[in-house]
């Protein structure tokens, strides 16, 4: 196991009813936030009128970016940057999922930065400080209410990268299962498929003796196989909402991959997709993985992916470790498909062969070369070929 140093600073209020804690969270940073948020779905649940009575109730100002799109783009962070510079806003709050907290965090960094937002994206080292980041959360799946990062998209350069700084780590979130009922069904696997790829990048990796961490994945990964079908049949299932919620959380807020030393391999593929097709991110991943997992079991991974099928798919230990591992690979692609109801191939997402050697050439500036089995350029775009 590799040295690391441990910190998790977000204060987290997770249950029914937590969202009054949050006010006092606030009042210790200012009295003036911008809100961030995406479509109407928080008007219509009641989740806004929430925030606004928060806001008076605590003495605190506000202005707000709605809109937030699913992919954030840098545009909508220009515009949140300018505000919070016109108005002297001191934190940044976040009131809906992923992506409404991607662009909470890049607008806090910018906020506190005089050029260009999008430089920040392309160079973490130019962010120095940031304004303080909460989060209300209302779909478990990206997991950016606990950790670091964000993701932004530029619809002008066709890019999709992540934004990352200890500073944008939220301050604190507030995490109440009930937030998420009335997300659709399509949403919840998709969102499903989201926090079991974070699991899985961390969980392949070449490091040895991460024993713990390998176990602890297993059991996210159980969590969201048990669950995620439970929250589509059962949208108001507290248990199966709750325990989707918390996964999402640990699954990249940093826990499982301490001393592993893991590069991500599937994230990248996909953030080229919806780069340029604009597709659900979850979906993407859920289409890639089964087909990434079969690229690379010849190419070391066949150990892995027989411990993978008997420790998180029960399969039996007695048979060989490629028929185990074969068998997992199918597992996980049955799960996506069939259980979770989304798509197996690019082309029922309407992407085809046209773009995606173009794709495939942006990926090796992405650290491929040190994910779990090493790809290039043209690996890249095989994996890309087999989806179609």
């Amino acid at each position: 196991m590799n040295d690391f140093t441990y910190s998790i600073p977000t204060t987290v209020f997770f249950g029914k009813g937590k969202l009054s804690e949050l006010g006092p969270a606030l009042k210790e940073r200012g009295d003036r936030v911008l809100m961030v948020y995406g479509g109407g779905s928080i008007k219509r649940s009641g989740l806004y009128g929430a925030v606004i009575d928060l806001f008076r109730a605590n003495g605190l100002t506000w202005a707000e970016l709605p809109g937030v799109d699913p992919n954030p783009r840098v545009t909508t962070v220009r515009e949140g940057a300018k505000i919070c510079k016109e108005q002297g806003i001191q934190m940044v709050l976040a009131v809906g999922g992923g992506s409404s907290i991607d662009c909470a965090k890049a607008v806090a960094a910018a906020a506190r930065y005089d050029g260009d937002a999008w430089d920040l994206v392309l160079d973490g080292s130019k962010i120095r400080e940031a304004l303080p980041v909460f989060a209300v959360l209302t779909l478990a799946a990206t997991g950016s209410e606990m950790d670091a990062v964000g993701v932004i998209s530029n619809l002008e350069t066709r890019e999709k990268l992540v934004i990352g700084h200890p500073s944008l780590r939220p301050a604190a979130a507030v995490m109440d299962p009930t937030y998420t009922f009335s997300v659709p069904a399509a949403q919840t696997a998709a969102g499903t498929a989201d926090i079991i790829s974070h699991t899985l990048e961390n969980y392949f990796t070449r490091t040895e003796g991460a024993y713990l961490q390998k176990r602890m994945a297993e059991a996210v990964l159980k969590t969201c196989i048990h669950y995620g079908p439970v929250a589509m049949r059962e949208p108001e299932n507290y248990d199966a909402r709750a325990n989707l919620m918390w996964a999402s959380s640990w699954a990249i807020n940093g826990l499982l991959n301490l001393g592993c030393g893991v590069a991500w391999t599937v994230h990248p593929l996909e953030h080229e997709l919806s780069a340029f097709y604009d597709i659900t991110h979850g979906v993407g991943l859920a289409i890639l993985t089964p087909h990434w997992m079969r690229y690379v079991l010849d190419r070391g991974g066949e150990k892995d992916f027989a411990a993978y099928g008997v420790n998180v798919w029960g399969i039996d230990p007695s048979q060989s470790q490629r028929t185990i591992a074969l068998q997992a690979i199918e597992a996980t692609a049955d799960f996506f498909q069939k259980e979770l109801g989304l798509p197996a191939t690019l082309r029922e997402v309407g992407i085809g062969e046209e773009k995606l050697a173009e794709m495939a050439a942006r990926t090796p500036t992405m650290g491929l070369d040190q994910s779990f089995c090493p790809l290039s350029a043209e690996d890249v775009l095989n994996i890309y070929r087999a989806a179609l």
